[in-house]
């Protein structure tokens, strides 16, 4: 399309300067809303909660978005299906069953204080998300069939779903902190968190990046990019890779967050058409954009009490997926 790179090089820039922006304006929203910057010098309480909560789970937000937003924009290239998420493989369902099983059998929970603690529950996710990927490739037999791996991945998402499920009804008592990682939350995240999504957002990236060429040409269909002699097999298996470890580092943090990873290579199309070269930088800040707008919010909306995020992420994703559906519906009955 004319003028697509300019287009995508303008949305770079500024959704760059949206992050700064809002990293800014993180440090700025607590309990009680908003607060000015002024008189921090002074007061080195104040300036802790800053550097030490607000700034980190700012940073941590972002950062989460940027990689569901990324595993976004490999799931749909990968299935060439733009209602593809990153939970599709049913890393959701095991990381949801592994926390819930920490929590019932190992006296974990969100909010106890302790840093050991929710080091133990961020790992039980991470491994959780593992986990099922494992079962689903093992249950598709492989990389080979896209639509076998589908099935696969509902399967093991109802399957552990159900198990999950089951913890809670056997363990009634994790039942509120079960309910909190699922509608998902940045409230616990500290600068481990941080540190730990930075570096893979600085692995996957970049690998992803690499392997763009290779969802063009699947963009055009398997036989076409077979024609090429582009390495199908190894290519799909390092994606299916890189979307597993941006979805578990992401949610090991923060819990389940709806429909990050679904819109933000939505919103990125519908201002630039491109090829996946810029998709999927821009899909991953804007997957940043949203989750630490939806954050702001969140502590904001009706102060001191807070919203959780992934209730917010819900309605505004839902809400803005449903509008995309109606004007596209519409503008082919017009054409």
């Amino acid at each position: 399309m004319s003028g697509g790179p300019s287009r995508a090089w303008r949305l770079l820039l500024s959704l760059s300067l949206l992050a700064a922006v809002l990293a800014a304006l993180g440090c700025l929203v607590g309990s009680t809303g908003f607060e000015a910057w002024t008189g921090w010098r002074d007061d080195p309480m104040a300036l802790r909660i800053v550097l030490d909560i607000r700034l980190p789970r700012s940073l941590g937000a972002w950062l989460a978005g940027a990689l569901l937003g990324l595993a976004g924009a490999i799931a749909q290239g990968v299935f060439r299906n733009p209602l593809a998420d990153p939970y599709l493989l049913g890393s959701a369902s095991g990381a949801s069953l592994f926390v819930a099983l920490s929590m019932a059998l190992g006296g974990l929970a969100p909010g106890t204080g302790a840093w050991l603690a929710r080091l133990g529950l961020s790992g039980a996710a991470f491994a959780g998300a593992m986990l099922a990927l494992v079962l689903t490739l093992t249950l598709a037999r492989g990389l080979a069939h896209t639509m076998r791996l589908l099935l696969a991945g509902v399967i093991v998402g109802v399957v552990l779903g159900a198990l999950s499920t089951m913890t809670v009804i056997w363990f009634p008592e994790i039942m509120a902190a079960q309910q909190s990682f699922l509608v998902g939350g940045t409230v616990f995240i500290g600068w481990t968190s941080v540190v730990l999504m930075a570096v893979t957002l600085a692995l996957c990236m970049p690998l992803a990046w690499l392997c763009s060429p290779l969802l063009d040409a699947l963009a055009l269909g398997e036989a076409t990019a077979r024609s090429l002699g582009l390495p199908l097999a190894a290519g799909r298996a390092c994606l299916i890779v890189l979307l597993a470890l941006a979805t578990g580092s992401a949610v090991a943090q923060t819990g389940l967050i709806a429909f990050v990873g679904l819109a933000a290579p939505h919103l990125v199309r519908s201002i630039a058409r491109t090829s996946h070269r810029w998709l999927i930088p821009l899909s991953a800040l804007t997957g940043g954009a949203l989750l630490a707008g939806a954050d702001l919010a969140a502590r904001a909306a009706i102060a001191p009490r807070e919203l959780p995020v992934g209730v917010l992420t819900a309605v505004f994703g839902g809400g803005y997926l449903l509008w995309l559906m109606h004007r596209r519906a519409r503008d082919e009955e017009g054409a």
